[in-house]
C-alpha cells in the first residue's frame, strides 16, 4: 500500500490566519479568486499560470453561499465548499486557500494587500474587482489566458446531456 500524500490542510486558512501568512512571505504574493467548482484543466492550468507571477499563490474561494448568489444556477456549486478547498490545496501551484462569503472579494483583497492580482482574459482589467486596489499599492494586475474548451458550466452542460 501506498504511504498517505501530503496532508495539505496547513494550506486552508481562516481570514486572519491568511493575512499572516501573507505577511510572512517573502517574494510578490499572487492572489486569484473563484468557485473552482468541478476542477478540470482549464483550471489547474490557469492556476499554474497565476503562481509564476509570483513567489507565492493565495486562493479565494467563494463560500456556499457566495457561490449561488453569483446565479450559476440552483444546484450550484455541486461540491461544497470544505471539498473545493481542499482540492484547491492539493495542487502545487496553490500556498493557501482563504473562503470569502462576500459577494466579490473585494475586502480580502483589502486586507491580503497581494502584490499581484490574477483573472482569466475573459475579464477587462477594469472590470477585474480589486484591481484598483493592487494597482494602488503599485501591484500588478494579470489577465491570465484560458484554455479553449474548458468552463465548468460548459462540462456541466455535457453531462447532463450525456455527452462526453
Amino acid at each position: 500500500m501506498a504511504p498517505p500524500g501530503p496532508d495539505t490542510t496547513a494550506k486552508l486558512l481562516s481570514r486572519p490566519e491568511a493575512v499572516r501568512w501573507r505577511r510572512g512571505v517573502s517574494g510578490p504574493v499572487v492572489f486569484t479568486n473563484g468557485v473552482f467548482d468541478i476542477l478540470h484543466r482549464g483550471h489547474v492550468e490557469y492556476l499554474a499560470a497565476a503562481r509564476a507571477e509570483g513567489a507565492a499563490l493565495i486562493v479565494g474561494l467563494n463560500t456556499d453561499a457566495s457561490a449561488r448568489r453569483l446565479g450559476k444556477g440552483p444546484d450550484r456549486p455541486l461540491n461544497p465548499e470544505a471539498d473545493r478547498a481542499r482540492v484547491l490545496a492539493a495542487l502545487a501551484a496553490v500556498d493557501a486557500v482563504t473562503l470569502f462569503d462576500e459577494d466579490t472579494p473585494r475586502e480580502l483583497i483589502a486586507a491580503l494587500e497581494p502584490d499581484v492580482l490574477a483573472k482569466g482574459a475573459d475579464y477587462e482589467i477594469e472590470d477585474i474587482v480589486g484591481a484598483d486596489l493592487v494597482a494602488a499599492r503599485g501591484g500588478r494586475v494579470v489577465r491570465v489566458p484560458l484554455v479553449r474548451g474548458f468552463s465548468t458550466t460548459d462540462l456541466i452542460g455535457r453531462m447532463r446531456r450525456g455527452e462526453t
